[in-house]
Order: C-alpha cells, then sequence, then structure tokens
C-alpha cells in the first residue's frame, strides 16, 4: 500500500520543481543563444548598473577634472572584453564538455594550477549569487523604504525562488527569465541611443547632492588610473560562465555557445561604451542617493515612465543575475567531481536531469553568506571580482601554452592575444587585491587556498578508498554465503507471518528469537503461552527464548548474534526487524519501538545485515475478537507470500 504521507510530499516536491523528466526530455531544457543570455549572462550584462560607476568612484577623489578619464578607462575595459569574448569561444571550442579556466588550466598547466582556477570559481560563483540578490533587495528597499527592515527575509526569498527555478531545469529558468531581460536589454539600448541623439531630460533639477571632492584632492597618477581600471573591470564577471556552462546548450553545443558569448560580448560593449560617452558628455559624477545609472537614464529620457520601467526591470534582473552562478557552479563541481576532487554526489542529476545538489549546495553558501553579511551589498563588493579574474588569467594563459602544443593556423597570432589578456589580468587582479586587501579581500585568500586544501583532502581520500576497495582491477569471481537470518518477535501474528516468509526467502537457516524477563511470573506466563503458540503454530521455524535479567531487549538479542558468530565466523548473518506500518502516519509513533532500539545497537557491527520488512496494515472499522493471546488489531488482506 502506498504511504499517503509520502505521496502527499512527493505531490509538493512535484508542485515546486515538476514532475521527473526522463533523460530523453532533456534536449527541451537546452538552451539556445538568446536564452543564454537570461540563463547564463545576466550577471555580465548587469554589471552595467555597476561598472562605469566603480570607476568614476575611483576618480573623483581627483576632483571633477578626471572625469574625462571614463571615457578612455572604459575604452580600454571593452578593448579587454573583446580579448575575453575571443578567448572564451576559443575554450569552448578547444573543451566543449564545459569547465570554462578548470578544463583549460587542468589541460595545460597542471592538476594544481587547475584546482586553483576552480576554487576560485567556486568562490566567485558563490559571492555573485549573494551580491546579485543583496543588489537588487537594495535597489527594491530604494523605491520601496518601508522594506528596510526586511532585507534578509527578502533576499532568502528571492534566493529561494531562484533555486526552485533551477532545480526545475535551465531550460525553464531560462524563458522565465527571457522576458525582464530583453526589457533590459531594450530598454537601456534604447535610453542610450536617445541620450546620444537627442536627450529628454538635461535641463531637470539633479537629485541629491554631488559628492565630488573639493579639497585635498589626489593628483590624477598611473596608479589612480590603474586603481579605476581594476574597479572598472567588475563589469566584466560573468562571461566565463557561458564557457562553464556548453553542456547546458542545444546541439551544436559549441556553435551556440559561442553565439552567445558573441551576443554577450556585442550587447555589453555597447552598453559600457554608450554610457561612458554619456557620462563625459555630461559630467556625471557621484551623487548621494542616486546612482551613475540612475542619472544617465534621467538625462536620456527624463523621470518619466520609461524611466520607472527601466528602473523597475533594472532591480529585477540585478536580482536575478545571481542565476549566472546556478547555471555556472555545478557543471563545474561535476567535472570537479569526476576527477575526484568533490564529492562524487555532485556528478549525479536529479528526477529533473540538473545537477541538483550543486545547485542545493551553492544556494546554502550564498544563504550562509547573505546572513553573515546581513544583506549589505557594500560588505560584499570588496571580495567580489578577486575569483573570476583568477580565473580569467589562469584561462587564457592555459590557452597559450595550448595553442604553443597545438600549434593551428594562425596560432601565434591567437598566443599573443591570449598572453596579453594574461598580463592585463593579471595585473587588475594584483590591483584587486592590493586595493580592497583590509576592505575585505583577506577573505577571499584565505577562502581559496582552504578550498584547495579541501579539494586535496577528498581526492586523497578517493585515492585511499579506491586502492582499498580495489577499483579498476578484476576480482576474485563471487562466492555466495551460507547465510541465516535473525526475526525477533514477541508474539504470533499476521506480522509475524509476514516476516518468517520474508526470511525465508533470503537465507538456508531462520531462527525465531524472543526475549524473557527472568524471575517475572507475568513475563514466564507469556513466554509458555507463546511457546504454545509457536508449537499450535508449527512455522517450520525455531524459537529460541532469551532470557535476561535487565528490561531492555538489546543486549540479550546482541549477545546471541555474538555466540552465533562464534559458531559460524564465516556464514552471513542477517536481523530482519518486523515493523508495522500503519495507514494514517500519526499512529507509527505507537510501533516499531524495537526497531529503533535494536537498529540503533546494530548501527555499527560491520559483520551484521540489519534489514527491516515492512506490513503496512489498514485498520478495519469494525472490532472482531483477537486471536488468543494476540493484542494486535485484525487486519485487513493477508501477507505476499514468500518469493
Amino acid at each position: 500500500m502506498a504511504d499517503p504521507r509520502n505521496d502527499r510530499a512527493s505531490s509538493v516536491w512535484h508542485l515546486l520543481v515538476g514532475p521527473p523528466r526522463s533523460a530523453r526530455g532533456t534536449g527541451k531544457e537546452r538552451i539556445t543563444p538568446v536564452q543564454g543570455l537570461s540563463a547564463l549572462s545576466l550577471d555580465a550584462l548587469t554589471s552595467v548598473a555597476y561598472g562605469p560607476e566603480a570607476i568614476i568612484l575611483v576618480l573623483a577623489v581627483a576632483g571633477a577634472g578626471a572625469l574625462h578619464l571614463v571615457l578612455p578607462i572604459t575604452i580600454a575595459i571593452v578593448a579587454l572584453l573583446a580579448i575575453l569574448v575571443f578567448s572564451y569561444r576559443q575554450v569552448i571550442d578547444a573543451y566543449p564538455m564545459g569547465g570554462g579556466a578548470y578544463a583549460v588550466s587542468r589541460a595545460n598547466l597542471g592538476t594544481h594550477t587547475s584546482l586553483v582556477a576552480a576554487a576560485a570559481l567556486v568562490v566567485d560563483y558563490t559571492l555573485t549569487v549573494a551580491v546579485s540578490i543583496a543588489a537588487g533587495v537594495a535597489s527594491l528597499q530604494s523605491a520601496f523604504p518601508s522594506l528596510d527592515g526586511a532585507t534578509i527575509p527578502l533576499c532568502l526569498g528571492i534566493l529561494l525562488f531562484i533555486t526552485l527555478l533551477n532545480l526545475r531545469g535551465l531550460g525553464e529558468t531560462a524563458r522565465a527569465f527571457l522576458l525582464p531581460t530583453m526589457v533590459f536589454i531594450v530598454g537601456l539600448l534604447a535610453i542610450i541611443a536617445i541620450g546620444l541623439i537627442h536627450p529628454l531630460g538635461l535641463h531637470e533639477a539633479p537629485l541629491g547632492n554631488s559628492l565630488l571632492s573639493t579639497t585635498g584632492l589626489k593628483a590624477v597618477t598611473f596608479l589612480l588610473v590603474l586603481k579605476a581600471f581594476s574597479a572598472g573591470c567588475s563589469a566584466l564577471t560573468g562571461v566565463e560562465a557561458i564557457a562553464n556552462g556548453v553542456p547546458l546548450f542545444r546541439e551544436p553545443r559549441t556553435v551556440r555557445a559561442k553565439r552567445t558569448e558573441m551576443l554577450l560580448g556585442l550587447i555589453l560593449g555597447a552598453m559600457l561604451l554608450g554610457l561612458a560617452v554619456l557620462a563625459k558628455r555630461w559630467q556625471i559624477g557621484p551623487r548621494s542617493g542616486q546612482t551613475v545609472l540612475s542619472q544617465i537614464m534621467a538625462m536620456s529620457v527624463g523621470r518619466g515612465w520609461a524611466y520607472y520601467i527601466v528602473s523597475i526591470t533594472i532591480t529585477i534582473v540585478l536580482a536575478l543575475a545571481a542565476n549566472t552562478s546556478f547555471g555556472g557552479l555545478p557543471v563545474l563541481a561535476s567535472l570537479v567531481a569526476r576527477d575526484n576532487y568533490l564529492p562524487h554526489l555532485f556528478t549525479m542529476r536529479g528526477d529533473r536531469q540538473t545537477f541538483a545538489n550543486g545547485i542545493v549546495v551553492l544556494a546554502l553558501l550564498a544563504g550562509a553568506l547573505l546572513i553573515a553579511v546581513g544583506g549589505n551589498t557594500n560588505t560584499l563588493i570588496p571580495l567580489f571580482a578577486i575569483g573570476v579574474f583568477i580565473g580569467f588569467t589562469l584561462s587564457q594563459t592555459g590557452l597559450v601554452v595550448h595553442w604553443r602544443k597545438t600549434r593551428p593556423p594562425g596560432w601565434r597570432r591567437r598566443a599573443v592575444i591570449n598572453g596579453v589578456g594574461a598580463c592585463i589580468t593579471a595585473i587588475a587582479t594584483i590591483v584587486f587585491l592590493v586595493s580592497k586587501f583590509t576592505e575585505g579581500a583577506w577573505v577571499v585568500v584565505i577562502a581559496i587556498p582552504a578550498f584547495i586544501v579541501l579539494f586535496l583532502r577528498i581526492h586523497a581520500y578517493y585515492d585511499r578508498a579506491g586502492k582499498a576497495l580495489a577499483i579498476d582491477r578484476t576480482p576474485p569471481k563471487p562466492t555466495p554465503k551460507y547465510t541465516i537470518v535473525i526475526v525477533p518477535v514477541n508474539r504470533v501474528s499476521l506480522l509475524t507471518q509476514h516476516a518468517l516468509c520474508e526470511a525465508a526467502s533470503l537465507g538456508q537457516e531462520v531462527i525465531a528469537v524472543t526475549v524473557v524477563l527472568r524471575g517475572g511470573d507475568d513475563a514466564a506466563h507469556d513466554a509458555e503461552r507463546l511457546r504454545r503458540q509457536w508449537r499450535r503454530w508449527d512455522p517450520g521455524v525455531p524459537l529460541k527464548v532469551l532470557h535476561t535479567d535487565y528490561a531492555s531487549v538489546v543486549q540479550p538479542v546482541v549477545a546471541f548474534i555474538d555466540e552465533l558468530r562464534g559458531e559460524h565466523p564465516d556464514d552471513q548473518l542477517v536481523v530482519l526487524i518486523p515493523v508495522v506500518r500503519p495507514d494514517k502516519w500519526r499512529y507509527r509513533i505507537l510501533h516499531n519501538q524495537l526497531d529503533l532500539v535494536l537498529s540503533n545497537a546494530l548501527r555499527s557491527r560491520t559483520d551484521v545485515v540489519v534489514a527491516r520488512v515492512t506490513m503496512p496494515i489498514h485498520l478495519s472499522g469494525h472490532h472482531d475478537d483477537p486471536p488468543e493471546g494476540s493484542t494486535e488489531p485484525r487486519l485487513q488482506g493477508s501477507p505476499p507470500p514468500a518469493r
């Protein structure tokens, strides 16, 4: 009989994540290039909300005269973006199974370097989820100040929503996020175009107070420009996610993934350049209560309906940008686990053909991080982008080695481009670490080595386990053992008959055991009555009565097992515990106490097989006279015959 409680739980779960999907149905969950923008590229696309602002905030310490550098710095960043897009398109071709920087490093730079890439990406993906959700909630609270006290519940609620969508499958997630993604892209590009051609809100009074420095100005030095460049490079996070998630695309996977990478590069580059041109033209500086993006939008189209639609959309996609990590990390974790550096459970697909374990673990890590920082975006920003830039550097360095080894046509040109990109991203990484170290970047410096140590410990364990289990070596042929099945009983009933039937099908010898308290009149009377019932029933199984001076039934059963083990050192012992499963779950606490205590006592035994035989019961609506000596209710139906 099916368990109603399990049925209800299964129904609720299937309502949340959908019914199981066969492997044949995974084609519908594979994504197209356009869907790849919403599933794997939102992190990069939404970085225009904080990338240009990061540049302006650094330059602002030198006063308004330094703001003209926004455009040349952005041009350099877009040039780096082009190099990265080119590089990751090559990664997609060379490593179509996904993994991005990890796969490239493993093949060209060695195992330990690939673990650095994997650890950096795990840290980056976790931070991406936390930063994206925290930024989205902060934007929402700016529009609705009454929500200020609900930061953590809002963050965790959005995290749960995105997690459930990804457990349903990346295809459904991509389709769900496609509309806000398209509104964001089309809306922001339209606003930039209007601002470039004929701005509508130039004469509107700016909101907030200017935060530009007027005293104690710093000189515009190469170091300041380098710091502004590195800060603006935060707009490039997420570029690698497509190469990590190549297996998620429809066939031909590499072609579609490369198209998505190109689309991302073109759209993100156009946005960054357009915003930089407008920021320079209008001398946009930091203002209290206003982001740089908000100022540019207001001056382009005014604070009308277009401004508010795009603003709300930006809030939504900022929160949904966390989905980039849910598309990338589970695939990365499955590859690392396949190499024995993470638990093998990360290689298993769930009912919906997703890497569900990777999705759940990412959600737990991001949730813990959000709780730890109180959902504060400013606390997370100093940690952001370091991990992904380490991945950028290793990926491009690995490609240089790849071109030198394979030497395809034009390999020198490719190697030079990747080498230049590796040097630039390495410099940006160092500047990130130095400038942000005391602001929290030291956490990343500790976290990455900690993950590497974890990977190495897991791999060492799998090596030892593989040797102990003689994996990949031919073992001796299996030989059956003589099996003795021990069945604890306390009365003659249908449950006892059901358990003995199953026991007879499992082993060559079956022994029923019951425990009697020595010296108790009632216990002795019950034991004698059970013996008489057993002889009258004659099930063909001997009944062993165990005597004890204590109230517990566990000790004498364990002692009997030890005695049997001594007499039969080479035979298999099975303890088969009868279990009643009432149709109403609330009645289960009234049964199966022996199962609880005996299973717990035998849990650590490696020389005994402990099993349960479950008998579902449906209580009748009327009460018949029970059989002599029985306190069990009359049951409907009969147990299945022995197999």
